[in-house]
Protein backbone atom coordinates (compact mmCIF):
# COMPACT_ATOMS: atom_id res chain seq x y z
CA UNK A 1 0.00 0.00 0.00
CA UNK A 2 1.20 3.46 -1.08
CA UNK A 3 1.03 6.84 1.46
CA UNK A 4 0.29 9.79 0.15
CA UNK A 5 1.89 12.21 3.61
CA UNK A 6 1.27 15.38 3.99
CA UNK A 7 4.15 16.90 5.78
CA UNK A 8 6.44 20.33 6.23
CA UNK A 9 4.21 23.69 5.19
CA UNK A 10 1.03 22.69 6.65
CA UNK A 11 0.42 25.33 9.47
CA UNK A 12 0.13 27.55 6.25
CA UNK A 13 -2.61 25.32 5.17
CA UNK A 14 -6.17 25.61 5.73
CA UNK A 15 -8.37 23.06 6.80
CA UNK A 16 -10.59 23.45 3.96
CA UNK A 17 -7.06 23.11 1.63
CA UNK A 18 -6.13 20.62 3.99
CA UNK A 19 -9.17 18.42 3.18
CA UNK A 20 -9.02 18.86 -0.55
CA UNK A 21 -5.68 17.63 -0.19
CA UNK A 22 -7.05 13.84 1.57
CA UNK A 23 -10.05 14.43 -1.19
CA UNK A 24 -7.38 14.04 -4.11
CA UNK A 25 -6.17 10.89 -2.61
CA UNK A 26 -3.57 12.38 0.30
CA UNK A 27 -4.11 9.39 3.03
CA UNK A 28 -1.12 10.13 5.63
CA UNK A 29 0.59 13.29 7.35
CA UNK A 30 2.65 13.92 10.26
CA UNK A 31 1.95 15.37 13.38
CA UNK A 32 4.02 16.10 16.40
CA UNK A 33 5.88 19.49 17.20
CA UNK A 34 8.24 19.37 14.26
CA UNK A 35 9.50 17.98 11.39
CA UNK A 36 12.83 18.44 10.95
CA UNK A 37 13.22 22.18 10.69
CA UNK A 38 10.00 22.86 10.00
CA UNK A 39 6.66 23.24 12.78
CA UNK A 40 3.83 20.76 12.36
CA UNK A 41 0.12 21.91 13.24
CA UNK A 42 -0.75 21.35 17.13
CA UNK A 43 -2.00 17.54 17.43
CA UNK A 44 -5.13 18.54 18.82
CA UNK A 45 -6.12 21.04 15.72
CA UNK A 46 -5.25 17.40 13.29
CA UNK A 47 -7.46 15.30 15.76
CA UNK A 48 -10.10 18.39 15.58
CA UNK A 49 -9.80 18.12 11.42
CA UNK A 50 -9.78 14.52 11.54
CA UNK A 51 -12.86 14.15 13.79
CA UNK A 52 -14.68 17.01 11.14
CA UNK A 53 -13.79 15.26 8.43
CA UNK A 54 -14.72 11.83 9.60
CA UNK A 55 -11.46 10.61 9.17
CA UNK A 56 -9.86 8.11 11.60
CA UNK A 57 -6.23 7.14 12.43
CA UNK A 58 -4.41 3.51 12.29
CA UNK A 59 -2.70 2.93 15.86
CA UNK A 60 0.90 4.13 15.60
CA UNK A 61 3.64 1.13 15.95
CA UNK A 62 6.76 2.47 17.34
CA UNK A 63 10.02 1.92 15.58
CA UNK A 64 13.86 1.33 17.64
CA UNK A 65 14.14 4.86 17.02
CA UNK A 66 11.10 7.34 16.33
CA UNK A 67 12.15 10.10 13.79
CA UNK A 68 10.86 13.63 15.27
CA UNK A 69 8.07 13.45 13.28
CA UNK A 70 5.19 10.49 13.10
CA UNK A 71 3.21 9.73 10.66
CA UNK A 72 -1.04 9.18 10.92
CA UNK A 73 -2.34 7.08 8.61
CA UNK A 74 -6.30 7.89 7.24
CA UNK A 75 -7.95 4.16 7.94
Amino acid sequence: RSHVRLSAGRTEMSDELQALCFLAGANSLFYGERLLTTDNPETDRDKQLFERLGLSMEQHVETEKPPQGRACHRV
